[in-house]
């Protein structure tokens, strides 16, 4: 017999345990931009690519990440405290997802 209220229960708590991890993370970009630390991957090298970012695409796009935190009109308080925030968020969206792996192997809570 299946026991619908657990099933619920386990159903909403995934749910919202996704949404927190992902409204953590986007928070943490955004702050992580606001601070002037917009995130920049170089693109690898990849035989299968469908895409390849030529040398001067990639340094393109760094130039314009350079001038954009340059355009910065907060302070350099408010920027650390930006940037606080935003490892914050990327910590605590960690422990959420260490918290539900805990919740999820029975040998670590018996």
């Amino acid at each position: 017999m299946i026991d619908w209220f657990a099933f619920f229960t386990v159903a909403v708590a995934a749910l919202v345990s996704a949404c927190v991890v992902v409204a953590l993370y986007s928070l943490g970009l955004r702050m992580l931009s606001t601070a002037g630390k917009a995130p920049h991957v170089t693109p690898a090298e990849f035989t299968d690519a469908i895409t390849i970012i030529t040398p001067a695409e990639a340094a393109a796009e760094a130039k314009r990440i350079k001038k954009a935190s340059a355009r910065n009109p907060l302070t350099t308080a408010q920027k650390r405290l930006a940037l606080v925030v935003a490892y914050t968020c990327f910590v605590l969206c960690g422990a959420v997802v260490l918290f539900g792996i805990y919740l999820i192997i029975p040998a670590l809570h018996t």
